[in-house]
Order: C-alpha cells, then structure tokens, then sequence
C-alpha cells in the first residue's frame, strides 16, 4: 500500500467516523459466538464487543491499519481471544459454516466486489448465522445520488477505495441474504453525500 493509505489514512478514517461510536455500539451488541470482523481497520470496534462472544477474529488488507488495530488491542480487555490477519473478504481463507457472527462496519463502501464479499460472508456462517452491519449507502434522495456518482471517481482515491454511491441493501439480497431487521436513516452529524446509512442484522 502507499505511504498515504499505510501511514496517514489510519488516522483521518478515526476522526472522519467518530460520529458513528454511538451506532457502532448498538451493532455490536448483536455479536455473539465466533464472530469474523471483515475489515477491523484500526481497532475502533473492539472497545464494543459484549460478553457472548467467545472469540474475535480481525481480516484487514492493510498493513497499517492492522497494526494499529494490534495496539489498539493492547489497551483494551477484551471478552474473548483475539486473532488478527492480513484477509481479503472477497476470498475468505475459512471453512464453510464456521463463524456465528460476520461482522461489516463502514467496510462495504470500499470493497471492490462487495457482492463477492457478501457471498464469502454467507459461505462462512453456520446455518441460521448473522451478518450484523452498519453502511453508509447511496442517498434515496435523487439530487444528492447525482452529486454522489460525480464525486465517487475522485472521493475513492482520497478514501482509499470508498465509493459514496452504492446501493448495499440490494447487494445483500443478491448475495442471498435476508434481512432479519434494517433500519434506514440520515445520520445527523454527517454531511449530506455520507449521511444514508443502512443499520442492522441480516441472516443467512
């Protein structure tokens, strides 16, 4: 990765998603069991995660990312062990049916394939297993979906991959996930063109 993404990135994606402590928590309360953190970035979930969860494992692509998720760690007590990786969630390296929990916080945004990420994240839970989420997703205000697909080519390379304009709630269900519950809302401290988000708990 680049100097930028490795070094610099790290710290603007904590300031620019502190708004979303408050959700963040909500989501992970729903955790338990094995649970897959696709894209555990630099440790901002850990803090969260309740006693039913017997262990944690963190994918990242990004090597400097995955390192500050490892101090992170360091600081906290967490519930359960912890395991962290270098992953790509479009190619999961796990046995089917082998997380309780998938995990994926403001990390389908930039995945390349987020279909592909979704269809890895069905294969890698045991029957009746959770996708529990937190997107931000394309604005259900025309004006404002328009400004997002003209900024998304240029905001993707100052957000190291982040499209602003994807529409996550139809990717879940061609994956051939259901949605056990979703919440739709504007996040009250976001700027318009990030502020659709999409909340909760879908199951395979």
């Amino acid at each position: 990765m680049s100097f930028y993404a490795d070094h610099i990135f790290p710290h603007v994606l904590d300031i620019a998603t502190r708004p979303f402590w408050p959700q963040r928590k909500e989501v992970i309360a729903e955790a338990y069991g094995r649970v897959l953190e696709i894209g555990i970035g630099t440790g901002a979930n850990l803090a969260h995660y309740p006693a039913q969860v017997t262990e944690i494992v963190g994918i990242e692509p990004d090597a400097g990312m995955l390192e500050r998720a490892g101090s992170t760690a360091a600081t906290l007590k967490l519930p359960a062990p912890l395991i962290l990786a270098a992953g790509d969630a479009q190619a999961l390296d796990f046995p089917d049916e082998s997380f309780d929990t998938v995990l994926m916080c403001l990390v389908l945004c930039t995945i390349p394939d987020p279909l592909k990420a979704l269809q890895e994240a069905r294969r890698v839970l045991k029957p009746g297993g959770q996708v529990i989420f937190l997107e931000h997703v394309r604005s259900p205000d025309a004006g404002v979906a328009k400004w997002q697909d003209r900024l998304t080519p240029a905001w993707k390379v100052l957000g190291c991959g982040c499209h602003l304009n994807r529409d996550t709630a139809a990717t879940f269900k061609q994956a051939g996930l259901h949605f056990h519950r979703i919440r739709r809302y504007e996040h009250p401290k976001m700027m318009r063109l990030g502020s659709a988000i999409i909340q909760g708990i879908a199951i395979k």
